[in-house]
Order: C-alpha cells, then structure tokens, then sequence
C-alpha cells in the first residue's frame, strides 16, 4: 500500500484480490465478476490503484467513487481505467452479473496498439461519463472477451499475444462505435452542453483577465462543466469538429482581430493582452491560424 492506496501492480495481485485462481496469462484475464469474492474487500471505503487497464462490464446496484464525486451504478454499465489511475470500491455495491477485462501494458509491447491505445480517450472519462451498453451490444462485447479468453487458455504459442491483442483492439473498435451512438442518443443534453461551453468561453474573453490569469486551459473548462478534459473534446469533436483546444484558439484569434481592428495598441502590447509572454509567441500562432501575422492583418483591414 502506498499512501491511501491500494496498488494492485500485475494481473496476479488482481487475482489474488479477488481470491481466484492464478491468471492462465501473466498479462492478460478475462473475469466473471459472479466469481469474485467480495469478502476480501474491506467493509470500509478502499482506493485501489491499478497497474493496468481494465474494462469492466458492471451488471451492478450500487455506487463507486471516482475523485471527489460519488456515483450510482445501474444495470449495463461500462467503465475504463488507464494504468496508474485509482478506483475506489464499497462491499455494500451488489454483482448481478457482468465481467472485467485487464490487460498489461506489457502485453501490447511491439504491437501497434501499444500507440494506438492513446487514441482512445475514454480510458480517461470520468466514471459518471460511462458508457451504457444494449443487450445487443452486451453480446458482441462479451464474445470479444471470451475469444480472448478461450486463447489465453489454449497452449500458449507464437500466435497468441498477435490473437490477444487483435481482439483486444476489436473489443475497444466496438467501444468507440458504442460511445458514438451514446453521444447522438443524447443529442439534447450534449447540445446544452456545447452551448454552455461556448457561453463560458466567451465570459472568459470577454472579461480582462488573460493578462493576468493568461489563456485558458481545457481543463478550466471542462471543470467548470464537470466534465473530464477528454470528454469535453471528445464532446465537442462530434457536434461541432472541433476540439476545445481549437475552440479555446479560435476565441483568441477572434480576440486578437478585434483589438488589432480597433485600437492602436502595438503587436506586442496585444501580445500581452492576450496573456502571451513573448510577443513572438503570439506572431507565430496568429500566423499559423489565420495566414498572415498579425502587422499585415491590420495593414489589410
């Protein structure tokens, strides 16, 4: 235990914790949460941070703490977590039914989804951002998951970790698939939220404050939708084609214009307007976003 938590290092400790038998697979295991032995959990609230990444099915009633907030779980449920993250668990929360799948880092070393895997951001949502699965859909990725199973438990050979690993990725192709569906299911609610985004970014440039709290970050805003950064982004990708970092840029080009159009301050005074240290810095992304630095937009407008 380091500090509040829990490590839980290898597919082994995991095991252990569960009181199963020995993975079959050093990096890799596919589990029946029915088969989990609860008693093993402390009656208090335990934080356990996790070597690997684990995609759970939770056919669950109860709630897990994800940071400072605390959610309820319903039926169907689908949550990610990256290596290195901490999850924190209740013995009062009740399995029905449902799986885990945690694999190594290790596993994907020399595969294409060991750079592949950053890609696919939801392994860094918050928890109350999870993904919530159709019957239909609980079939295709349970099948996914028993493939990788039943190859772990044949004699391992020169084309096992290749196996493994593509259906690995398979399982996650069908997340993202599953993730876009949610988000147009949800088209209403996502849609305020894309209006309370851009509403706080224009407050935010709107006030005088760049100069001394300099440009904001995704995370700034994505705190102030309690939302985690890639969600927001993510989020906004699907509805609009951008990121929030391309939002946060395009308000400060928009800025930029406006001061450069209408007042007489020099290139460097708006630099320092904008939060920019070096005036340099402001030049150079001016340029890159609109084609021209900032001295020859405001000779042409």
């Amino acid at each position: 235990m380091t500090g509040s938590f829990v490590d839980i290092a290898t597919i082994s400790d995991l095991h252990r914790l569960y009181s199963i038998p020995a993975p079959k697979h050093p990096l890799v295991s596919f589990i029946s949460l029915d088969e989990v032995n609860r008693d093993n959990f402390n009656e208090n609230e335990t934080a356990y941070r996790l070597g690997f990444y684990s995609v759970y099915l939770k056919q669950v009633k109860g709630s897990m703490k994800y940071g400072r907030s605390q959610y309820d779980f319903d039926e169907g449920t689908l949550v990610f977590t990256a290596p290195g993250q901490a999850i924190h668990t209740q013995r009062k929360i009740s399995y029905n039914e449902g799986w885990g799948l945690f694999f190594h880092p290790d596993l994907l070393y020399r595969a294409a989804l060991s750079k592949k895997i950053q890609g696919y951001s939801y392994f860094h949502y918050d928890t109350h951002e999870a993904l919530h699965v159709s019957d239909t859909e609980k079939k295709i990725l349970r099948e996914c998951g028993m493939n990788i199973r039943r190859e772990y438990e044949q004699n391992i050979d020169k084309h096992t970790q290749d196996l493994i690993v593509s259906n690995i990725e398979l399982l996650l192709n069908y997340c993202t698939r599953f993730y876009d569906r949610q988000f147009l299911i949800r088209a209403k609610v996502n849609h305020d939220i894309v209006q309370q985004f851009e509403t706080a970014l224009l407050d935010y440039f709107s006030k005088d404050t760049l100069i001394d709290e300099g440009l904001p970050d995704v995370k700034y805003f994505a705190t102030q939708l309690n939302l985690s950064p890639n969600y927001l982004s993510d989020l906004l990708n699907k509805y609009t084609g951008k990121t929030t970092q391309e939002h946060i840029h395009l308000q400060l080009v928009e800025k930029a214009k406006s001061l450069l159009w209408g007042t007489s301050k020099s290139i460097s005074e708006i630099a320092y307007d904008l939060g920019f240290e070096h005036p340099s810095h402001f030049t150079k992304m001016f340029k890159n976003k609109v084609g021209v630095a900032p001295k020859e937009f405001r000779l042409q407008a």
